[in-house]
């Protein structure tokens, strides 16, 4: 049965990968609710948005009235909920934004979710769903042993990003538990990919590289992540979307685990072969790594162990880290001046 998608956020990274997705292998339709901050890119929709099953609206998730308004219009029978600030950086020099965007209108989205879903007659109302998309930045710091983080790691985050984040997860839970309304929640790694806004490390690096700018790295750039292609979280997401168990959470991890140090180096030596005409006084790219000063409360290590996905959903990462990142790499030289307005 085909479903309509409210996806919030879904003009930024991730949301745009899963609205593409969306549109162009299945026949469910999209309303793509974004405010268009300073990461909200419409021309990631380009290919789909004079799709008669694709639709948007310019909405702030933290006015109440305009989200009432939107879910009466559109009547959607999946929220997928993306908008989000994202960047710890960011977080740090201004946490205000954070916490309004994601606890109070994540508080805004179940509140209303919530008003609409009783509004439903019984046959809708058995088929919603609240989908919370977050991150694996919730669980804190791994430290350098051999864990992984699951469903069950207890939350301790680090940053006012993640931790903002852990509060929202928890606002949806509480909804969920208080109120019955029909939720999922997802923690991811970290994504990459075509269309990432240049704050995001792999973009930065690849266009510093390209203009000749150094490339910086914090502290000793052995902290390890989880990468995470995006357009395979876009399709765990709508797998968990359609058949995931209400109430659960799923981690989904790309299981790359790598050094910072070691995707910057990586990225330089496909840019050697890829780009061999380089600004004077460098031979290699590699020449621009530059270490600076650590971020503050820097986790070392995120990763995730993606089993439960894996056994409930069927649902494994198509790319390898090797793979996703020389696609990427291609597509940022492909759409150098597109990635000029970002």
């Amino acid at each position: 049965m085909n479903k309509k998608f409210l996806i919030t956020g879904g003009a930024g990274f991730i949301g745009s990968a899963v609205i593409r997705h969306i549109i162009n292998n299945t026949s469910h339709s999209v309303v793509n609710v974004d405010n268009l901050t300073y990461a909200g890119n419409l021309d990631s929709l380009a290919s789909v948005e004079n799709e008669s099953r694709y639709e948007f609206e310019k909405v702030d998730i933290c006015n109440s009235l305009d989200i009432e308004h939107v879910l009466s219009k559109h009547k959607p029978d999946v929220i997928m909920h993306l908008a989000a600030e994202s960047h710890v950086d960011r977080s740090i020099d201004g946490p205000s934004k954070f916490i309004e965007t994601n606890i109070f209108g994540t508080y805004v989205l179940l509140e209303q979710s919530k008003e609409y879903w009783l509004s439903l007659d019984d046959k809708k109302k058995n088929n919603f769903k609240f989908h919370h998309v977050s991150t694996d930045e919730v669980y804190g710091d791994l430290g350098q042993k051999d864990s992984l983080f699951t469903e069950e790691t207890p939350y301790a985050p680090s940053s006012p990003y993640s931790a903002s984040k852990a509060s929202s997860d928890h606002l949806v839970r509480a909804w969920h538990r208080t109120f019955n309304l029909p939720t999922l929640i997802t923690n991811c790694s970290n994504n990459y990919g075509p269309y990432q806004f240049p704050e995001k490390l792999i973009p930065l690096m690849i266009l510093n590289a390209i203009k000749g700018k150094s490339l910086p790295v914090y502290g000793n750039g052995k902290q390890v992540r989880d990468w995470l292609y995006v357009d395979d979280h876009a399709k765990a997401l709508l797998l968990v979307a359609l058949k995931g168990e209400i109430g659960s959470t799923y981690n989904i991890g790309g299981n790359n685990q790598i050094q910072n140090i070691e995707v910057v180096k990586t990225l330089c030596s496909i840019l050697d072969d890829l780009v061999p005409s380089k600004i004077d006084g460098i031979s290699k790219y590699d020449q621009l790594i530059m270490n600076v000063e650590d971020r503050a409360g820097h986790d070392t290590r995120y990763a995730i162990d993606s089993s439960k996905i894996l056994n409930e959903l069927g649902w494994v990462p198509q790319e390898t880290f090797q793979t996703g990142i020389k696609k990427t790499v291609s597509w940022y030289l492909e759409n150098y001046n597109k990635t000029q307005s970002l």
